[in-house]
């Protein structure tokens, strides 16, 4: 055997076991809700109020992820301040949302993308993060990066499908127009953009990652 085909095997070995080791073993905070309907892969959940670090950022889905979690993931890791001007590392959380938005949709305060249009045409994408539920405002720590802003998300009812695998704006697209078509049959009515979740780190496995879409309902 080669040496490099050797060191291929050991490096998949690796990841293989990172993601089965890692659904079980990350004790990350997701947030609360109750599940007011289920069918299949599809839900209707009410969420509490939610405390979120969110930032905007240009670019395709793919690089407005990446831009995105940078810049809030600096935020938790330590680029705050506290007090007596000291930083606190805060906590990851589950899911991070994205949420694509057109200037046709109006929106509600929304794991967070949010995409706009500009006048150049360029998407704009709201990312952001939950924080974990035992901060409040005036005890969570503050971005020193005017990038980050702060905000408190009033409770909610979302309509949710579940999926695995990759997401590209084909699937998103495929998996949006699957949970409007679900949310007609209920006899419910839409109330925002539909936002994009994810729950699981890069090295997890397509099929075994956790993926939702989520759309704001009355």
């Amino acid at each position: 055997m080669k040496p490099s085909n050797h060191l291929n095997k050991v490096i998949y070995l690796v990841i293989l076991l990172l993601s089965l080791k890692a659904p079980t073993a990350m004790a990350t905070e997701e947030p609360t809700y109750e599940v007011i309907r289920k069918s299949e892969n599809f839900e209707i959940r009410q969420y509490q109020n939610q405390l979120i670090a969110e930032v905007t950022v240009e670019g395709s889905m793919s690089e407005a992820s990446s831009k995105g979690f940078k810049l809030v993931a600096d935020f938790i890791f330590g680029n705050n301040q506290k007090q007596a001007k000291q930083s606190e590392k805060i906590a990851m959380t589950a899911p991070v949302v994205m949420e694509e938005q057109s200037a046709k949709i109006a929106m509600t305060a929304p794991v967070v993308v949010e995409q706009k249009v500009s006048e150049a045409d360029k998407r704009q994408w709201v990312f952001y993060f939950i924080m974990p539920s035992s901060y409040r405002m005036d005890t969570l720590p503050k971005p020193n990066n005017p990038q980050i802003q702060i905000k408190e998300v009033p409770a909610k009812k979302m309509a949710v499908i579940r999926f695995s695998g990759l997401v590209d704006d084909e699937k998103l697209t495929s998996r949006t127009e699957e949970l409007n078509a679900w949310i007609k049959t209920q006899n419910i009515t839409p109330n925002g953009a539909p936002q994009l979740a994810r729950y699981n780190p890069p090295w997890i496995l397509p099929w075994w990652r956790r993926n939702e879409v989520m759309i704001p309902v009355q």
